[in-house]
């Protein structure tokens, strides 16, 4: 209409879009693509036989295998125990629960040297559990198993603080009307709670896998650094640093950036395939 003034714009809390995209790729190259990039050029010196060799040596390629599969696993015990764990935080009412809460966090303040002497003090042969378990003839510390279970300690918050707010965001009307409709309480959950809770799983799966590959305190102490069957990927390119291996422990570095780039890729495919899912129906 003739005389109508223009609608205001609303305002943006930050700066215009051009400063605001400006300053998140200048932060993401100066703590991101610039030392990723480092292991690409320092990769570069090398031959193509010379790089083919360092990374199929059995040596290396035992700890991809020790550190991809125990990273693995323990995602996905972090998975089922994370959910258990959110669901009783946000569904029931107990006493101590502020605390049980606060100590899901315990693993992001505990400095992850301490967190692997002590997991290897309780679960050496003459630990507390460790003890217990030896004249059963189950030896935990220094075995995948030990590794497995420092990363399910250190892994299992980012899969309750993941899935935590979304269990707290659900409407219980949908559970009630599903109930009232006939369907049991399993029928309840697989297809009405899990389905929006599938996306947060897979987020939180993706950071503990991501934790683990990349975790070295809380683990170089109850691996045993066993050549060949206890040593971790991360370990060995510490001990290249040492050394003085620049080149080996870049290339090795660059084996496991790669495919850990393509199964977080994978990873979050997925979770944007499961929410398109979860929309449509």
């Amino acid at each position: 209409m003739k005389g109508s003034k223009p609608k205001a714009k609303a305002k943006s809390v930050l700066p215009g879009f051009g400063i605001s995209m400006g300053f998140t790729i200048f932060y993401l190259c100066l703590i991101v693509i610039i030392p990723l990039s480092a292991v690409f050029i320092k990769t570069s010196g090398m031959t193509l036989p010379q790089f083919w060799e360092t990374i199929t040596n059995p040596r290396v390629l035992a700890s991809y295998r020790v550190s991809f599969l125990t990273a693995f696993a323990a995602a996905l015990i972090n998975v089922v125990f994370g959910l258990l764990v959110a669901w009783v935080l946000v569904r029931y009412r107990f006493p101590g629960k502020k605390l049980v809460d606060s100590l899901i966090d315990l693993p992001f303040a505990l400095p992850t040297a301490v967190a692997g002497i002590a997991l290897t003090a309780i679960y050496a042969p003459n630990g507390w559990v460790g003890s217990l378990l030896q004249p059963l003839g189950i030896k935990i510390a220094f075995t995948p198993l030990g590794i497995t279970i420092a990363l399910v300690f250190i892994g299992l918050p980012f899969v309750v603080r993941t899935v935590q707010p979304v269990l707290q965001d659900l409407e219980k009307d949908t559970e009630e009307a599903a109930v009232m409709l006939g369907a049991y309480r399993l029928r309840t959950f697989t297809r009405v709670i899990l389905p929006d809770l599938i996306p947060p799983l897979l987020t939180g799966f993706a950071m503990a896998f991501a934790r683990g590959l990349g975790e070295f305190g809380s683990v170089v102490f109850i691996s045993g650094n066993m050549p060949l069957k206890t040593e971790i990927a991360p370990l060995l390119i510490m001990t290249k640093l040492e050394q003085y291996d620049y080149m080996g422990a870049t290339a090795i570095a660059l084996v496991m950036l790669v495919i850990a780039f393509i199964m977080l890729l994978i990873i979050n495919m997925l979770q944007w395939w499961s929410g398109r899912r979860t929309i449509a129906g």
